[in-house]
């Protein structure tokens, strides 16, 4: 009898074992499953921060900007004018991996508090090229005006940073932050006002043209094969993969409530593959 009870024992301490093993990799399989937030971005900022290709780009793009600023300064008909080149500055002429590396540490995504925490460091090294430029065109009497959506409130911090980088006309004159609107039009016409713009620099689409400001994939690559002309010689494209409008207007058609597994399954639906 009492053998009996002893198997009965060890049969119920197995038992509840066997359930607690099962809940745990019930649970930790649950765990695998979820995506998570930043995951797909890691090649996107370790590129950025890591391939000499990237370098390389950036590089190009400078070296046809000042090719490019040569040529224009050679026409006698802007004499006498007021010339400028407008350029934007996260991810065309300050390099933010940092802080989109510090999303995939916490596993967060974008906040304009995370974000204000990272300018407000004003620690942003210059992109590759970009001080050599920026002073090159300063120096054959081109101003630069800086034309990005940071906040107005980032206008202390950002000055700060484009100092600590030598970058020329870092001054509140030649900064246009954004307001209320993140087109860029009229900080662009405010510019033209008064002065003759020779190049738009910018890592995003919306630097050139607001016209780009859609949410459809489809027509912002149908803008800019119709644009096609005017890279490489008005318009210089800095690289960004890891993030644009290409994807919060383009992949999210500018749908800001999806949930974080909707947002995977759209990223990956948007895929060419074959059969």
């Amino acid at each position: 009898m009492r053998k009996s009870i002893y198997v009965s024992a060890y049969a119920l301490a197995a038992l509840f074992l066997s359930s607690c093993t099962t809940g745990k990799q019930l649970a930790n399989e649950a765990v695998e499953t979820q995506p998570s937030v930043r995951e797909y971005s890691v090649q996107s900022v370790m590129w950025q921060q890591n391939a000499g290709e990237y370098r390389a780009l950036c590089y190009q793009a400078f070296n046809t900007a000042k090719f490019r600023l040569d040529q224009f300064l050679e026409n006698k008909d802007l004499d006498g004018q007021k010339l400028a080149i407008v350029t934007d500055i996260d991810e065309t002429v300050l390099d933010n991996s940092p802080y989109n590396a510090k999303l995939i540490e916490i596993d967060e995504e974008y906040t304009s508090e995370g974000w204000k925490d990272w300018t407000d460091r004003a620690e942003a090294k210059a992109i590759p090229g970009a001080e050599d430029f920026l002073n090159y065109a300063a120096s054959k009497g081109v101003e630069v005006f800086y034309v990005t959506n940071r906040n107005v409130e980032e206008m202390n911090s950002t000055l700060d940073n484009l100092k600590k980088v030598n970058f020329p006309f870092s001054d509140d004159k030649h900064i246009l932050l954004r307001s209320n609107n993140s087109a860029k039009r009229d900080r662009f016409n405010k510019v033209a006002e008064e002065y003759t713009i020779l190049l738009f620099m910018g890592d995003n689409l919306g630097d050139f043209t607001s016209d780009f400001m859609i949410p459809s994939t489809e027509e912002r690559n149908k803008l800019t094969d119709d644009l096609k002309e005017h890279f490489g010689y008005d318009y210089i494209v800095l690289p960004n993969p890891m993030y644009g409008d290409w994807e919060t207007h383009g992949i999210y058609q500018e749908n800001y409530n999806m949930t974080d597994k909707e947002k995977d399954e759209v990223r990956k639906a948007s895929l060419r593959t074959y059969e």
